[in-house]
C-alpha cells in the first residue's frame, strides 16, 4: 500500500494498480489475493471462511448498536467508531462458549467486554467526567437507571474550552441479534451552567420491555454546550462530547 502525492489524485483502476480514498489519504495499492471461488470451496481455507463468518456477525451486531443508539451517537462519535465497535463486538462473538469455530454468535458471547467502550475517543467518559456514578438494571421492571450524587462541574468535569453548559445524557438498548431489532429509550437532565455551584443529584431512567431475556446496554455520556445570546449550541459540533457503555446484562 502507497500513499499518492501530487496535485492530482486519483481514483479506480490501472491496469493491476487499484487508487482510493480513505480517512487517512489516498492510496495505491497493487490488485491481489486468492481466487474467491477457491476461498468459498477450497478445503484449505476452511478457517478463513470461519473467520470471515464470525466477522459477518461482528459486523451486523455493530451495526444493530448503533442503530439502537443512533439518536445519542449523533452528538458523540468519531469516523472510527464503526470499525471500533466492530472489532470489540468480534471479541464477543470469539468468546462464545456454545458454538463450534465459525458458527460462534453475538448472543452467545460474553457481553461485559463491550463494558467502558468509548464512542468517542476525543471525548472518552473516563477522561471526561470524574464524578462517581452508579449504572443498574432490573429485568423485572425493564429499568436501567444511571445515577450521579450531587458535585460541582468545574471540579467534577473536565470540559474543553468554550464551555458554558453541560448536560448528562443516558440510554439503554434491547438489543435482538437474531431478528436484528431493538428497544431503546433515552433520558437526559436539564441544560445546566458549567460555573454553577454543585448540582442536585440525578437519577436518569430508561425503561425497556419488561421481564425481557435478550440482552441489554447501557450508556451514559455528557454534552457540552455554549450560550451565545441566549441560545445554546452544541460546543464545536459535539466534537469533545463523551458517551460509553456503562452496563451490559445479559
Amino acid at each position: 500500500m502507497a500513499r499518492q502525492s501530487g496535485i492530482i489524485k486519483l481514483k479506480g483502476t490501472i491496469g493491476d494498480i487499484s487508487f482510493y480514498k480513505t480517512t487517512d489519504g489516498h492510496l495505491a495499492r497493487e490488485k491481489g489475493g486468492v481466487d474467491k471461488n477457491r476461498i468459498m470451496n477450497d478445503p484449505a481455507f476452511q478457517r478463513t471462511r470461519e473467520n470471515g463468518a464470525e466477522f459477518g456477525r461482528a459486523g451486523k451486531g455493530g451495526k444493530l448498536v448503533r442503530n439502537a443508539l443512533r439518536i445519542l451517537m449523533q452528538n458523540a462519535k468519531d469516523k472510527r467508531v464503526t470499525s471500533r465497535l466492530t472489532k470489540e463486538i468480534l471479541v464477543v462473538v470469539k468468546s462464545d462458549g456454545v458454538n463450534d469455530r465459525g458458527l460462534r454468535t453475538v448472543q452467545d458471547g460474553d457481553f461485559t467486554h463491550l463494558n467502558g467502550f468509548d464512542f468517542n475517543i476525543r471525548g472518552k467518559l473516563g477522561s471526561t467526567l470524574f464524578s462517581p456514578y452508579t449504572a443498574s438494571f432490573d429485568r423485572i421492571t425493564g429499568e436501567f437507571s444511571a445515577s450521579l450524587d450531587p458535585f460541582s462541574p468545574i471540579v467534577r468535569i473536565a470540559a474543553p474550552s468554550g464551555t458554558t453548559h453541560f448536560r448528562m445524557i443516558s440510554g439503554a438498548a434491547e438489543l435482538d441479534f437474531v431478528t436484528e431489532e431493538f428497544v431503546f429509550d433515552m433520558d437526559n437532565s436539564a441544560i445546566l451552567p458549567y460555573s454553577a455551584p454543585d448540582t442536585a443529584a440525578m437519577n436518569l431512567v430508561s425503561t425497556l420491555s419488561a421481564n425481557s431475556t435478550l440482552p441489554v446496554v447501557g450508556v451514559l455520556g455528557v454534552e457540552f454546550y455554549q450560550e451565545v445570546n441566549g441560545e445554546m449550541y452544541s460546543l464545536k459540533n459535539g466534537m469533545y462530547n463523551a458517551l460509553a457503555i456503562v452496563l451490559t446484562d445479559k
